[in-house]
């Protein structure tokens, strides 16, 4: 493959079957990009344009499609909570960087699909389906990286650091993405494998069976090197075109399961043993105060994420129930309460992206708060189970 490179952001690749690909690398809020994706179709005429979007997100975008269609209750039966929480973050904060700049994130990608279809060249959707990168990522993350990705979602939604088109344009300056790259590798390496890397490989895969032989492919910057080197390896014949193992979602891990019943088991041996060694007051006091410390700090979680008072009691009530099932947790007793007893409005699913960047939207807007009250809680029982464990093997001595 000959690899001619026309600019910074735009590069030629020629692959040894004669098909030539314009690779544009952009920045998802860049007037600048929007602008040359524009130019290089006009120039280049290809007979096919691909795009780093999924159908399902084209038509979302293209039929203005918000949170209308979220159904609280099911997601959080599912437990998938945490997971809408990171969606609805990164999702408030790409909007946000998008009005400080003036441009939506993704209208580069966005106006690459309506020129296209002005000029009746044909569309490749060449991404992977958002919720299976998602859920992949949910899924082959450890609970320590899934609380590192909402904490620096969360932060980054609430910081007041603004962003100028200046610094957006040098996000595809190929030194600087490289530096972002690595630290998100260092720092959360499952998310960077399933957002980047197995993405790199999904569009380059794509991109390269399409049909046509002169291509106009748009694409994230941050894709752009691990994209042309994906195709490369298919040109070698050193990775298969074979996507069925990245588009598909891992199930649980049985580990989790696992460790999950065996701090219940440790749990009610511990309380056990209290009651053969030290007779059935010992055994009694232990529970009690194993129930009283889980529900405490369930009921300090829901309070002072001010809860309804019925979503307070119930929860205070089923968090040490809960913890004796691991396929119940008490975040989603306490979220599908909340959202039975204030049901959200219809300004609370317009409104999400935008309430979501205030402190006080995550009260006043009922579906970020229900997702509050879903994570303070579960936050908090976890660590009640945890605490009562060293406290409980101490008075057994």
């Amino acid at each position: 493959m000959i690899i001619d490179r026309i600019s910074d952001t735009r590069q030629k690749l020629t692959c040894a079957n004669g098909k030539q690909i314009t690779l544009i690398g952009t920045a998802h809020v860049s007037q600048g990009s929007v602008d040359e994706v524009v130019q290089a179709i006009d120039e280049m005429q290809p007979d096919r344009v691909c795009v780093e979007l999924d159908t399902g997100r084209f038509q979302a975008k293209t039929e203005n499609k918000g949170w209308e269609n979220l159904n609280l209750k099911t997601i959080l039966k599912e437990n998938k909570g945490f997971l809408l929480l990171a969606n609805m973050a990164l999702s408030s904060y790409q909007k946000r960087l998008g009005q400080q700049t003036g441009v939506a994130p993704g209208d580069e990608i966005m106006m690459a699909a309506s020129i296209a279809k002005e000029k009746d060249i044909p569309v490749s959707f060449c991404d992977r389906e958002i919720q299976t990168t998602f859920k992949r990522a949910w899924r082959l993350s450890n609970f320590w990286n899934k609380m590192k990705l909402i904490s620096a979602l969360i932060s980054a939604i609430f910081s007041d650091e603004k962003i100028s088109n200046e610094d957006i344009e040098k996000l595809k300056e190929t030194n600087v993405l490289q530096s972002m790259l690595d630290e998100m590798a260092q720092e959360l390496p499952t998310i960077k494998k399933v957002l980047i890397d197995e993405r790199d490989q999904f569009l380059a895969t794509s991109i390269y069976l399409a049909p046509g032989s002169n291509l106009v492919a748009v694409v994230g910057a941050g894709h752009a090197p691990g994209l042309i080197a994906n195709i490369q390896r298919l040109e070698d014949e050193t990775l298969s075109a074979d996507l069925a193992e990245i588009s598909a979602v891992p199930p649980a891990s049985k580990a989790g399961k696992f460790v999950s019943w065996f701090i219940v088991i440790a749990l009610l041996g511990i309380i056990g043993i209290g009651f053969f060694r030290s007779g059935w007051d010992k055994g009694l006091t232990m529970f009690l105060y194993w129930f009283g410390l889980n529900a405490t700090l369930t009921g300090v979680a829901a309070l002072l994420s001010l809860a309804h008072p019925v979503t307070i009691i119930v929860s205070m009530l089923a968090a040490p129930v809960t913890a004796l099932n691991p396929t119940i947790g008490v975040g989603m007793v306490a979220g599908i309460l909340e959202v039975t007893m204030r049901k959200p409005r219809v300004k609370d699913f317009e409104n999400v992206t935008e309430d979501i960047l205030k402190f006080k939207g995550w009260f006043s807007n009922r579906i970020i708060h229900t997702l509050l009250i879903f994570m303070t809680t579960s936050i908090f029982a976890s660590i009640g189970t945890f605490v009562a464990f060293p406290l409980l093997i101490n008075s057994l001595r």
